[in-house]
C-alpha cells in the first residue's frame, strides 16, 4: 500500500488575527535568534559579517519558507511570488530555497475541511456527491483541490478555499512586507505603498472565487474553438464566493514535459506565448499568475489545460503601447528608440539613465542581440542572462537609481517573465522574432 504524500503534511491552518500575528511573532523572533548565532560564529572564526549576510542565510530563509507555507494565503502567495518574478535575477541558493514556496502542499485537517464546506454547502453536503475524494489532489497558496463525482455521473474538480483567507489578507500584506524589509530584499529607499496597495486588491479579487469562476468563462468565450487550449466548464450548482467547482480535466504536470522530444517542447511553448502576445495585444485582459501549476498538458490530445484564473486583469491601453513600442525598437535594433520606449512604459527610471548610461546602453544592446538572432530563440541557452544580472545589480547597488515601474506593468511583466522560464525549463526553441513581428 502506497502512503499518501498529503498525509504527512496535514496542517490546520490559522485563521485568527491573533493567531496569524503570534505565527509572525514566532517568525521575527527565529529569524532574530539566527542573525546572532551566525553572527557568532563569524566572528568566531574571525569574520567581521555584514547585517544583510547574516540575514539571509539558507536557515533564516527556511524558517521563513516554513511559516509562510504554514500561514498560507497571503503570506504564502507573495513568498511564491518573489521566488517566481525574480526569476534568473535571483542568487541560486536564495532562489532554490524560496522555489520551496511553489512546492509545499500543507493541507487542512478532515474536521477543518468538513467546517468549511459544511458552512458553504450545508452540515449534509456530502449527500450531495456520490463519491468526494477526501484527499485533496492539490494544495496551492489559497485553496486545496479536491476530486469529486455527482449522482449524475460528472467528475468534478472542487477548489475550497482555506478558512480566513480573505479576512487576513491586509495584514498578511503588511506583515509580509515588514519581514522583506528585515531580511534586506526589500529597499526602504523605495515608496511601495502603491504596490501593497494593490497587491492587497488583487488576492482579495483571487479570493473571490465566484469572481474567478466568470473569468474562466471569459476565457473560454476568448479561445474559442482553438485546438490548442482547454478550459474547464464551471460548475454554478456548486459554486459559492469560498468554494469554486469545475469540470475535471485529466493533464499532467507541465513540467514533465521536460523529457518530451524537442518538437514537442517547442510547439506547446510556441502556443504559450503566442497566448500571452493574445493576452498583451488582442484580448486585452490576461492571466497573470505564471506558477507552472496553473498549467497541464494531455499527451493524448496535445492540448494545453488552463487553470486558475483568480489573477486575470484587465491590461490597459497604455500597457499594451508601451510593449508594442519596446518590441518595434528592438526588432529594429534601435537602441535610442529602445531606451526611449523603455523610458516612456516606466520599465526605467531617467536616474538610472542618467547615472549608468554605459550600463544601461550594454543591457540594451544584449537585448537587441538576443531578439534579433535569425531563427528560432534557444531558451535553453541562458548566457546572456548572467550577463544582464550582473549588470543589473550594478544599478541597483546605486540607491538613488532605484525605480518602481508602473503596477500594470509589473503585472503583466509577471507573466512574461514566468512564460520564459517555463520556456527555460523545456529548454524550447520558438520562432519568438516571427511572432511578434506581427504586433508591430
Amino acid at each position: 500500500m502506497t502512503s499518501d504524500p498529503f498525509d504527512s503534511q496535514s496542517r490546520g491552518i490559522p485563521k485568527g488575527r491573533l493567531s496569524r500575528l503570534s505565527v509572525f511573532g514566532k517568525l521575527a523572533g527565529g529569524v532574530a535568534g539566527g542573525v546572532v548565532a551566525e553572527g557568532a560564529r563569524r566572528l568566531a572564526s574571525g569574520q567581521r559579517p555584514q547585517m544583510s549576510d547574516l540575514l539571509l542565510t539558507p536557515a533564516n530563509i527556511t524558517r521563513v519558507t516554513d511559516q509562510l507555507s504554514h500561514l498560507r494565503g497571503a503570506a504564502m502567495k507573495l513568498g511564491q511570488m518573489i521566488s517566481m518574478d525574480a526569476g534568473d535575477m535571483l542568487p541560486p541558493e536564495l532562489a532554490t530555497i524560496l522555489g520551496r514556496l511553489r512546492d509545499r502542499a500543507h493541507h487542512m485537517p478532515p474536521q477543518q475541511l468538513q467546517q468549511v464546506l459544511a458552512a458553504h454547502w450545508g452540515r449534509n453536503w456530502r449527500q450531495r456527491f456520490a463519491r468526494f475524494g477526501a484527499t485533496p489532489i492539490a494544495a496551492a497558496s489559497i485553496g486545496q483541490v479536491h476530486k469529486a463525482l455527482t449522482h449524475d455521473g460528472r467528475t468534478l474538480a472542487i477548489k475550497v478555499q482555506y478558512p480566513g483567507i480573505k479576512q487576513s489578507i491586509d495584514a498578511d500584506v503588511d506583515n509580509v512586507a515588514t519581514l522583506l524589509r528585515m531580511t534586506g530584499m526589500m529597499p526602504k529607499e523605495i515608496d511601495i505603498a502603491p504596490l501593497l496597495a494593490e497587491a492587497k486588491r488583487q488576492l482579495h479579487e483571487e479570493a473571490d472565487y465566484v469572481r474567478e469562476g466568470q473569468q474562466m468563462q471569459r476565457y473560454a468565450a476568448l479561445l474559442g474553438d482553438d485546438p490548442a487550449f482547454v478550459v474547464p466548464v464551471l460548475d454554478d450548482v456548486f459554486t459559492t464566493g469560498g468554494v469554486l467547482a469545475m469540470s475535471f480535466v485529466e493533464g499532467t504536470a507541465i513540467e514533465n514535459l521536460a523529457d518530451a522530444p524537442q518538437a514537442e517542447r517547442d510547439r506547446v511553448m510556441t502556443a504559450l506565448i503566442s497566448l500571452v502576445l493574445r493576452e498583451l495585444f488582442e484580448f486585452g485582459v490576461m492571466q497573470t499568475d505564471p506558477n507552472f501549476a496553473n498549467f497541464r498538458y494531455q499527451r493524448e490530445t496535445c492540448k494545453l489545460v488552463l487553470l486558475d484564473f483568480g489573477a486575470t486583469r484587465d491590461v490597459t491601453p497604455a500597457t499594451a503601447d508601451g510593449y508594442r513600442a519596446l518590441l518595434g525598437a528592438g526588432l529594429d535594433g534601435d537602441r535610442d528608440a529602445v531606451r526611449r520606449a523603455a523610458l516612456a512604459a516606466g520599465f526605467i527610471g531617467q536616474a538610472a539613465i542618467d547615472r549608468h548610461p554605459a550600463l544601461i546602453d550594454r543591457m540594451i544592446d544584449i537585448i537587441i542581440r538576443e531578439m534579433n538572432r535569425p531563427g528560432a530563440f534557444d531558451f535553453g541557452d541562458r548566457a546572456f542572462v548572467g550577463v544582464l544580472r550582473d549588470q543589473g545589480i550594478e544599478i541597483g547597488q546605486d540607491r538613488a537609481a532605484w525605480h518602481l515601474p508602473p503596477i500594470e506593468m509589473l503585472f503583466a511583466q509577471r507573466k512574461i517573465s514566468g512564460t520564459a522560464l517555463l520556456a527555460a525549463r523545456l529548454k524550447a526553441r520558438v520562432d519568438v522574432r516571427g511572432m511578434v513581428e506581427g504586433y508591430r
